[in-house]
């Protein structure tokens, strides 16, 4: 009688994908990522200052905050990728290359999951926060890129409204309070004028406006309006070059990061293959 086979020849039964070992190795990349974000963040926040004048520029700022995500995303991925190569079983009798590919594979998928690990922790820990202030600085945003055309045609209750203040500031101190009705309507001008340029004939009503409640000369009146149009438009511009400059910051930063994933990805591979192979040789 021939001997009952104890269980399956190996290489039938055996799947190319060790769970322990993937697991294992993300979960060490995952650890070594907080780690040296942590790292970074500190000294990213240690060199600079509100109260020093030789703060790194932006641009620095950004291509240091790239070389060391690659760095974070090569180390990280490193350790990962190499533990699970490393400690996954051999297979006898297994053609050289598919233990190759093997190894490979499974240094890539400990980074893949290394990535949902990182992904879920920022998700989860920033869900609350970040939406809250997310939307605060999109409301922000938005608000500004309006310019002064909301705050002006809100503002006639508003003590913060700077612009129609000095439309109406009467040239010498009077007891009588400003026309809530002419703000109102001065600021519904200024509000079409945020749009595009003021129309001759709103200007002209608008100098009178000033003139007849301000108390000063047609002359006076239309300096005021010009400094008034011309400050609304300035600060539309610099909301404009803010959201703009986010923008691109935005860019830079998804660029960057889905190139340093690329070389982590790329790195684990090969660190999975060189555990491979170690694993074979010792």
């Amino acid at each position: 009688m021939s001997p009952v086979p104890i269980g399956p020849e190996p290489n039938q039964v055996r799947s190319g994908i060790a769970l322990g070992p993937v697991f294992g190795g993300a979960a060490v990349a995952t650890a070594v990522t907080i780690l040296l974000v942590a790292l970074g963040s500190g000294f990213g926040l240690a060199s600079v200052s509100p109260f020093g004048g030789d703060n790194p520029s932006a641009t620095t700022f950004t291509v240091l905050a790239a070389i060391w995500l690659l760095v974070v995303q090569w180390i990280s991925s490193f350790f990962g990728g190499y533990l699970a190569g490393r400690l996954r079983s051999g297979w006898s009798g297994t053609a050289p290359k598919e233990v190759l590919f093997r190894d490979t594979a499974c240094g890539f998928v400990a980074w893949a999951v290394a990535t949902l690990f990182i992904v879920a922790i920022v998700t989860s820990g920033a869900t609350s926060f970040g939406g809250a202030t997310g939307h605060a600085a999109m409301s922000a945003v938005s608000s500004a890129a309006g310019g002064a055309s909301k705050l002006a045609a809100s503002s006639a209750g508003d003590p913060n409204g700077s612009l129609l203040d000095s439309l109406f500031r009467p040239a010498a101190p009077s007891p009588q309070d400003s026309s809530a009705e002419s703000k109102a309507e001065a600021g519904r001008i200024l509000a079409t004028a945020a749009s595009g340029d003021i129309s001759p004939t709103d200007h002209d009503y608008l100098v009178q406006l000033v003139a007849a409640r301000a108390g000063v000369s047609p002359a006076d009146a239309g300096k005021r309006v010009d400094e008034v149009i011309a400050k609304e438009k300035q600060a539309i511009d610099k909301a404009k070059q803010a959201a703009d400059a986010a923008r691109k910051a935005a860019s830079s930063l998804a660029l960057y990061t889905g190139f340093s994933m690329i070389v982590g990805a790329f790195i684990a591979m090969v660190a999975g293959a060189l555990g491979g192979r170690h694993r074979d040789e010792y």
